[in-house]
This record gives C-alpha cells, structure tokens and sequence, in this order.
C-alpha cells in the first residue's frame, strides 16, 4: 500500500500490504523508517526520508513527524516536530509567493513551481500543527496555542494576499482552517479569554479562504462563548470595520449579530440547519427584551423545520413578551383546538394568565384555568396551584363588570376560594400570598389584606417594593396615614432610585391625605425629578412591561402639582403646571375641569384642622418573646391580656389628653432587628424592653442595645428620650 503526502493509501494488486511514502514521484518504504524509529534513531531516520525523497530538513522532519503522530506517539512526534527552524522555511518558501503574476507563455511553468512551493509549505505547516496537536495531548494548551498562532503568522508572511482560492492545495487549505479553527478553543483550555476572544475575530475578518461550515462552526462557538464565558468582550476595532457597518457594544449585541448571519446563511442555502442556532437566540434575544424580533425570525423559518403545533407556542410566547397579547391569545387558541393540543397545561396556563389581564376576557381565562387544573397530573402540585392562581385571578376579574350584586358576591366569593385552596398546595408562594392579600383588599376585607400583606413582606424579606406600596394602602384604607408614611419611608430605603415612583406617588397622596399640602409638594417634585430622569435615560420608547408596573405619567405628576400650588395659593406656579400638563394631553378632560374651577379657593378651613389634636410617634423595641405587646396592651387597656410573638410589627394607639401616641411594637426575631432602623426616623420617643427572667439572652439584649444606639437616627437626635423596661 502506497502513502502519498496527503496521507491516503492506495492498494497494489497481488502484493502484501506495505507502506510507503511517495513525495514528487519518489516513493520510500516506511518499513524502514519506522525500524530506525523504533530504535531511537531519529537521525538515520531523517536521513533516509531526505535521501530517498530529495527533502530538505524542515520537510524531512515534518514527514517524520507525522508518521510518527499517526502511530500515536505524541511525545516522541512532538521531539521530532521541536527541531523544525519554521522561521527558516517561511524564507524559503516567502519569495516563491510573492511573486508577481506570470505571462500567458510562462504560466504552466509558475503553476508547477506554486505546487511545488505549496507542498513544501504544507509539510511544514501541518507539521507545526501537529506539534500544536501534540502539545494540547500532553496537557500543555498555552504552548500549543502558540504554536497553533505560529502557522497562522507563517500563513499570512508566505501568502502575503491571503490564501488563492484556485492555487491553494487541498492539503494546505485543509491545515489552515483547522488551526483557524482550534486555535480559540486552545486559548479557552489554557484560560486566556481575551487571547480568544482575539482569535475569533481574526479568524472571522482575515482572508483564510475557509469553506461556509467551518466559518459557521467559529460564528456559532464564537456567540457561544460571548452568551456564557462570563467574560465581557471589548468592542471589535474601529479599523477593521467598513464605513457605516453596524459596530456591536456588548457581549449580547455580537452574539445576536453572529447568530443572526447564521440564520441569513442557511435562508440562502449556504449552511446546513441547525437547531442549536434558534436556541441560543431565542436566549440571547429574551434577555434583552426582543422577543417581538424573535418572533420575526420564527415566521421567516421555513415550513417544516418545525412542527406547526410548536410554532404557534413559540411565537405567542414571542408576542406575549413583546406585549401583543392579543396576538399571542389568537395562536394559542389555534394551538388548544380541539383538533391539535387541547390539553397542554403549559398552553392552557399561559392563555389563562393572558385572559386575566382583561375584565372582557376573564370569562375565558377562567375556563381556560379550570381545564388547566383538570390536565394537571395528580402529583404536580404546583401547576394545580398556578391554575387556581390565574382561575382567582380571572374571576376578580369578571367580579369587576358582574350585571348584579348577587353575580359579583359569588364571583368574589369564588375568586377567594380558589386563592386559599392555592395556598394550600403552595404556602411558600410569595406571588400567592400577594394576590390573596389583594383580593382581601378589593373586597373591603382590610385586616385579611393587612394580614397577607405582612406575610408577603416576611415572605420576600422586604425586598420586593410592591408588597410595601401594598402594605400602605391597606394602612391608608384603614385611614391610618402616619403608619403608612412609615412603611413608605421604609420602603423607599430599601428601593433603588429607579424604582421609587410608585412609592412617591403613594408619599404625596398621603400627606394630601393628612392634609400637608407643603410637604405634597415637595413628593411631588421628588416624582417629577425621576420621572424626567428616567424619560433621558431611557427615551421615549419605555417597554410595555415597566410601563405597566410604574403605571406613573408625567401627567399625572403635574396634574397634582397644579391642585397642590392652587392649594397654597401659588397661582403662577399652578400656571406653569397647568400649561405643562396641557403640552401633554391637550384635551384631557382633568385638564378642562382644572381650568374651569376658580383659582382663589380659600383654605382657612382646611389649615385649622391641623391643630385639633397632637400625633405622638413611640417605638417599642426588644427582644423576641421580651413582652412588648403585653406591655403596650396594659398601657392601652390596663389590664394584663395572653398574647403570642409579634411577627412583623402591631401597631396600637394610646390616648392620653389631648395627646394621641402612636405605639409601633415591632417584632424581635433575628430576621426582623435589621428593620428596626427603618423606624427611628420623625420618632418622638423609644421603649426598648428586656425579659428579666431570661438571663440566658441578658447579653444579647445588651449588644442590639448599643447596636441601635448607635444608628445615625438616634444619634443624631439626642432629644428624643430613651426608655428602658425590664
């Protein structure tokens, strides 16, 4: 059997199988060879091969090599490969291709001497890559990640112009494109990401001559590794882009960028499908919020990729993310026909959670839960409470445009019933909890929503700012304003700058409530200032989702802005408000009704109320199962009365005179004392109380002592007095 450079064999008839090497139309068995390779002799061998086939030494030592590779002794392959001068060669071989195109006389001469140049440069490149093989095998992935770099820097010194499509050998192309294409990955195995990152890109932008799936392997390794390396890339360089080319900023921009080439590769016919691709971005794509251009791409796919059933589940997911909901409620109709996937829970959830959000389709959503319920497998708990979540949610829904008394009571009723049995199979369901504490609310039921209000705070740790604005109003349903300004107040500590609108707005309208219209006024401003800010920051253009969780317009926060300056008689500040707020919507009818109410409104009335009687703040600290409650009851009722631990905070008011003391027992679990300091602030006076008898926490107490003593708010108003009770 011959071998030839390329490395196929070829059978002679009637003959044992031998091996041999035939380079130019000289053939040299390996029989010998491999002998003297056998025997350590690593000199004669190479100078049989340079004898039998007229090689030089860097291609004698590349045949060497590689025979030795093949027979799969790496180390013993990567010694022969270590004595090859590249350098030397690349000169060699360098003029040969940077000559200048020859005449139509001399080109079958110059075609004879490329080949033969491109042998010689194929030997001594593959045998640089097989070193760079050798060394990954041993364990060694920066130093063959740099000699995987070196044949590409030899590449680009001999073919100066790039690769020739037509002169370049199949052998010499297929050793580039391989170490093209493994050159990123060893960097990735030897941790240099950036050397990587580096890699791909050249690989992408030189001219390597690469064939349309090995390029579309590196554009889809490539959005892999920048999707989930966990490394932030720079930007591409500015030189090596074409003039008005798009130039991604992130991580995130350049995969979906590579992706998307892909998707345009395989629309032409030019790549094979792979559905791998459509994975990473419909990831890539929802994590930036871009399901409607997702969706795009699931309607440009080709029919019969995938199953139609699938398609429609995928694209009203798209659309419902996008905020299309009636688009994505119309496909997954189609998909739950009776004829295609009528009992999918996954489908059945997802319509009934669309419905939810529209009183006119509640009636649907609800029969969609119910089937959803119905599907749900025996031991999956938690869909079964999904589905009585969006079954409750659907019939609040319907309460709300029910044609008579008796229709919404039974709805309401039916609605509540559905929560609680949720809570059953779920109880550690924060999002539950919340919905059950609303559903009390809007059925007047204040101390059930007051109730699930805190359980959703003690729930979610407080870190969730829709359970404070929910506690406040509750508190201020129950016209207990002060204690619902100091939920707020808590709340926005515990709230980032950009997420404290809504928690403004409920500020402002409890100092209108508690009629502090100077004080309104300064909430107001607070929430015009952010408003503004986030309107630069982010456009005009905000996504539908924060749209609808702020649910704040600057509208709004002028339009209040003019009844409190009417309020202080400011009536040039009321005008400027009053012409903003026109600049927004024109023809609004609040607009209209502002300008039609007379403007010199007195107020002398309303400012007297404030001096009717005096408000106290105390708040009663200490220890869990210290006594708190017990003393604040005896203080109220003055007697003795059982109670268990506070869990979260009471709340009780103890009259004296004409002084009202608003008493806040806040609970002392470990879990609860990082809240205390929410609560220092406008107080008038502090009880920190101490069990005697528990002499085993005596130090304990102690230490949260001076921990709160120390706290800014204390410190910093030393009038405020300090009772201790043991």
């Amino acid at each position: 059997m011959g071998f030839d450079c390329d490395g196929e064999g070829r059978e002679e008839d009637g003959m044992a199988s031998v091996w041999e090497v035939s380079i130019n139309g000289l053939t040299v068995k390996t029989a010998e060879v491999e002998a003297k390779l056998d025997e350590v002799n690593i000199q004669e061998a190479e100078s049989s091969l340079r004898e039998g086939l007229s090689l030089n030494y860097e291609e004698a030592r590349a045949l060497l090599g590689r025979l030795e590779y093949q027979r799969g002794n790496v180390e013993s392959a990567f010694r022969v490969f270590d004595g090859i001068d590249l350098q030397a060669a690349i000169q060699r071989l360098q003029p040969t291709f940077s000559e200048k195109p020859a005449s139509r006389r001399n080109r079958s001469r110059t075609e004879s001497i490329h080949q033969v140049s491109q042998h010689a440069a194929s030997l001594v490149l593959e045998a640089i890559y097989l070193k760079s093989m050798s060394l990954q095998r041993l364990g060694k992935a920066t130093e063959a990640a740099q000699e995987c770099r070196s044949v590409l820097d030899a590449v680009e010194k001999i073919f100066q112009h790039g690769i020739p499509d037509v002169l370049a050998e199949q052998k010499l192309q297929e050793t580039v494109s391989k170490a093209v294409e493994v050159l990123p990955e060893l960097w990735k195995q030897a941790g240099r990401h950036q050397e990587a990152l580096a890699s791909y890109r050249h690989a992408l932008l030189s001219q390597w001559n690469l064939d349309e799936e090995c390029c579309a392997r590196i554009q889809k390794r490539f959005a892999v590794f920048l999707l989930y390396g966990g490394v932030e890339a720079s930007s591409p360089s500015l030189a090596a882009q074409v003039e008005g080319s798009f130039i991604p900023k992130s991580n995130l921009e350049e995969a979906i960028l590579l992706l998307m080439i892909l998707l345009r590769k395989w629309y032409l016919g030019k790549t094979e499908w792979d559905p791998s691709v459509m994975e990473h971005l419909t990831f890539a794509l929802s994590l930036c919020g871009q399901t409607s251009v997702l969706g795009r791409h699931f309607e440009e796919v080709m029919p019969g990729i995938y199953p139609r059933c699938e398609r429609w589940y995928s694209l009203a997911l798209c659309y419902s993310g996008a905020g299309q909901n009636r688009s994505a409620l119309n496909l997954l109709r189609k998909y739950l026909n009776r004829h295609e996937s009528p009992n999918d829970v996954m489908a059945l959830l997802m319509a009934a959670k669309i419905c939810s959000e529209d009183c006119l389709l509640a009636s649907e959503g609800a029969e969609y839960a119910r089937r959803a319920i119905a599907n749900a497998q025996i031991g999956d708990e938690h869909l079964k409470s999904v589905g009585l979540r969006f079954l409750g949610t659907c019939l609040r829904k319907q309460a709300k445009i029910a044609s008579s008394d008796h229709e919404r009571t039974h709805l309401q009723a039916e609605a509540l019933k559905s929560l609680d049995e949720a809570v059953v199979l779920d109880c550690n369901n924060p999002d539950l909890i919340f919905d059950l504490s609303l559903e009390y609310a809007e059925q007047r039921n204040t101390n059930g929503a007051l109730w699930y209000a805190k359980e959703f705070i003690d729930a979610t740790g407080g870190s969730i700012s829709k359970g404070w604005r929910l506690l406040a109003l509750v508190l201020s349903a129950q016209q207990r304003y002060l204690e619902a300004e100091f939920v707020t107040d808590a709340a926005l500590d515990e709230t980032s700058k950009w997420e404290q609108g809504p928690l403004l707005r409920i500020k402002a309208k409890m100092k209108v409530a508690r009629l502090l219209p100077t004080d309104a006024v300064e909430a107001y401003r607070f929430l015009l200032a952010l408003v503004q800010a986030q309107r630069k920051a982010f456009g005009s253009s905000k996504n539908s989702t924060q749209v609808k969780d702020d649910k704040i317009s600057e509208f709004e926060v002028w339009q209040g802005l003019v009844n409190l300056y009417s309020s202080l008689s400011h009536w040039k500040d009321a005008e400027v408000c009053l012409e903003k707020a026109r600049a927004l919507k024109p023809y609004s009818a609040a607009i209209l009704q502002i300008e039609d109410v007379k403007m010199g409104l007195s107020f002398t009335k309303l400012f007297s109320r404030l001096f009717a009687k005096k408000e106290m703040r105390i708040l009663m600290v200490g220890l869990d199962a210290a006594g708190k409650t017990t003393i604040l009851y005896k203080l109220k009722l003055g007697e003795i009365v059982t109670t268990i631990p506070t869990i979260g905070f009471n709340v009780e008011t103890v009259e004296y005179k004409n002084i009202s003391f608003t008493v806040w027992d806040v609970g002392g679990q470990d879990k609860i004392r990082p809240l205390w300091r929410h609560y220092f602030q406008n107080t008038q006076g502090l009880i920190f109380v101490v069990d005697s008898n528990d002499r085993d926490r005596i130090v304990e107490a102690r230490d949260e002592l001076h921990r709160m003593l120390n706290e800014p708010f204390v410190t910093r108003d030393h009038s405020s007095p300090i009772f201790l009770q043991a």
